[in-house]
């Protein structure tokens, strides 16, 4: 029987899977902060490093290199028959990922590194750290950990410094032999999925010029510093954490694309950016079946969509609405004098008042697209 990651898998089991990477030295529940909010709406699948919570020590042989772990990741992944993930990762788990991203970028789809780095710095304290840990085992480096991980003012770490007590220390002598060889700069430039770079600012592990690394070299990157927090960001500042990869990851549903393809990038944005933990379940929603699976759909084509869509706003008499779908139209090829076919049909099936004022909003929104395409 072939050796796998410990892992564990909470949410829907129809719903996308978003695969959450631990740090050097902690476990799984590493996440515990953001996965019972983030398991509404994704199937999450967290996972221990070799010799870490449940993991075999064995899984990692000497001298592998960050790749042996992406595989591993890979693994799993294909144990779920998830094609294509998300994918969020904590210091040696967001390196993994950028891995994951730059070597199989058909597989990744979204990204979001957490206090991480492309390069861990200079091997020789990472090689320093393996001999001792294999001499001495992981307690005297538990001792210190707190002051690593968390800022001063931090002091619910008790189970966390447990974990990395617990950690086998061969194993953990290999992850550290490991970072020692990481060097992920080159493949920074080929990255294309969305990625989201998330820096504590009082980090002494990967200090915040680690991640703005990350976000310069990997193209259209964002990067959020935040506050009051060290190498653990999401568990010191939780909430800021996962409101930022709600947001980021937002942008990775089914049916993003073809929102974007009919209601324009800007649009989209303006609801990501938007987006709060109250709202965030109305966003999955319409982004999922309105745009996943109605406007997903090839029966019909977008024209077609365009033309039901103006009817039945009309009808409504959703006029904000119409003003935003009636530039989708245009997007979708439609001419002015299709549109305003379409609303002279409105006027016998929805009443001329409503297809007066539809035709008022029609006329502004075609005149300022003439005026911005001059």
């Amino acid at each position: 029987m072939t050796l796998a990651l410990h892992h564990r898998i909470d949410g829907p089991a129809d719903a996308p899977v978003l695969v959450l990477g631990p740090s050097l030295g902690t476990s799984l529940s590493v996440w515990d902060p953001q996965v019972p909010v983030l398991a509404r709406q994704w199937r999450v699948l967290r996972w221990d490093l070799p010799g870490h919570g449940g993991s075999p020590a064995g899984l990692l042989p000497t001298g592998a290199g960050i790749g042996a772990l992406g595989r591993l990741v890979l693994d799993l992944a294909d144990s779920l028959g998830a094609d294509t993930f998300v994918y969020a990762g904590i210091s040696l788990g967001g390196a993994v990922g950028t891995w994951l991203a730059a070597h199989h970028p058909g597989r990744v789809t979204s990204l979001a590194l957490v206090c991480s780095s492309a390069r861990f710095g200079d091997p020789r304290p990472w090689l320093e750290r393996a001999q001792s840990v294999r001499e001495n085992g992981t307690g005297p480096l538990a001792a210190h950990a707190p002051a690593r991980w968390f800022t001063s003012a931090f002091t619910r770490h008790d189970a966390l410094v447990a974990d990395l007590r617990s950690a086998d220390a061969e194993a953990y002598a290999r992850c550290c032999d490991l970072l020692a060889n990481t060097d992920l700069r080159a493949d920074l430039p080929g990255i294309t999925a969305p990625t989201l770079v998330i820096a504590g600012r009082d980090d002494p592990a990967t200090p915040p010029h680690h991640s703005r690394a990350l976000a310069d070299g990997i193209r259209d990157a964002r990067l959020l510093e935040v506050p009051r927090a060290a190498h653990l960001a999401n568990v010191e500042q939780p909430g800021t954490v996962l409101d930022a990869l709600r947001a980021h990851f937002a942008s990775a549903r089914p049916g993003t694309a073809v929102r974007r393809a009919v209601l324009g990038d800007a649009h989209v944005d303006r609801a990501v950016a938007g987006t709060t933990p109250f709202t965030a379940p109305f966003q999955d929603l319409i982004t999922r079946y309105a745009w996943g699976e109605i406007w997903g759909s090839d029966l019909l084509d977008r024209r077609t969509r365009s033309c039901i869509t103006l009817t039945a706003l009309v009808a409504g008499r959703h006029e904000d609405e119409l003003a935003l779908h009636i530039r989708a139209a245009v997007r979708n090829g439609l001419t002015p004098q299709e549109i305003g076919e379409v609303l002279l049909q409105c006027a016998v099936y929805c009443g001329v008042p409503a297809a007066n004022s539809a035709f008022a909003v029609a006329e502004r929104v075609l005149n300022e697209t003439e005026e911005r395409e001059r």
